[in-house]
């Protein structure tokens, strides 16, 4: 096992065996809608990753019939699959020793407003599915709406209130405050007592890019800190089919090098050194 590579990838074939290829720390099986027909499948890749000791995530489905997932949607039969997709999910988590990613929704809602009012609807909603607080569900921010950390509300009337727990996806957070690394280590440092996962990704801090490490304007030397000791993933944009990870593993390679700033986490100093 090669230490600190951690991928993430489909569980077709082609990409399933190009991540085994690097022997990971970690792998997370992003999983699409029609893959919630063959959750054996799941189950199978899973196991495999077991028995090979690799720690296994999944990624729930982002869309339904071609539109983004949101847990407060409109449209009855996506609030449906939403509910039984991550009950399904739940239940392989329990039972394959796995976790999984899972959005609230994905993008904004247009013109409707990020307020506390709808803030606490997105709480209730997300506090009546099962299993939301057992651990095993990874709530994960997005760029923009109200589960983005721009959302004023988010941490001290969602978040806190339910101990929700957290997957950080540090772009995400980074575009969310149109690129500002003192507002996202804000974020690391106030949501580190809730994440427990982390999307490691570049960004540029205006749009979804999702560019490999060091190539963006995120100042990782500050990010170190908040991730180490705990589980994660370079989560990089691919070209082509996606099944060639490369830019993740050199995304790695770059993380192993950077010196950790000094920084202040939970009122304790984490010194800087050399990995």
């Amino acid at each position: 096992m090669r230490k600190g590579i951690r991928l993430k990838g489909g569980i077709d074939d082609k990409s399933f065996e190009n991540r085994l290829r690097y022997d990971p720390e970690i792998l997370e099986l992003y999983l699409t809608e029609k893959d919630m027909e063959y959750t054996n499948r799941i189950r199978e890749r899973i196991r495999e990753l077991r028995r090979r000791g690799i720690s296994a995530y999944m990624h729930h489905p982002s869309k339904y019939r071609g539109a983004y997932l949101d847990i407060l949607s409109e449209d009855p039969e996506m609030r449906d699959f939403y509910r039984k997709s991550t009950e399904e999910l739940l239940q392989i988590c329990q039972e394959e020793d796995a976790k999984c990613v899972i959005h609230a929704h994905y993008v904004g809602l247009g013109d409707l407003p990020v307020n506390r009012e709808r803030t606490i609807e997105l709480r209730e909603a997300i506090r009546s599915i099962p299993g939301y607080d057992s651990g095993l569900l990874l709530w994960e921010d997005s760029t923009e709406g109200l589960f983005c950390y721009s959302n004023p509300y988010l941490i001290d009337d969602l978040i806190i209130p339910l101990s929700l727990p957290l997957n950080v996806d540090v772009s995400h957070t980074f575009i969310g405050f149109q690129g500002s690394n003192d507002k996202l280590e804000e974020v690391l440092q106030r949501t580190a007592p809730y994440a427990t996962y982390y999307h490691l990704v570049d960004s540029m801090g205006q749009r979804h890019d999702s560019l490999p490490l060091g190539e963006g304007l995120i100042e990782w030397n500050r990010v170190k800190p908040y991730v180490e000791g705990k589980d994660f993933i370079f989560e990089i944009n691919l070209t082509g089919d996606h099944t060639d990870c490369s830019p993740m593993v050199d995304s790695a390679e770059f993380f192993a090098k950077i010196k950790a700033a000094e920084t202040e986490r939970d009122g304790t100093k984490v010194v800087s050194r050399a990995d």
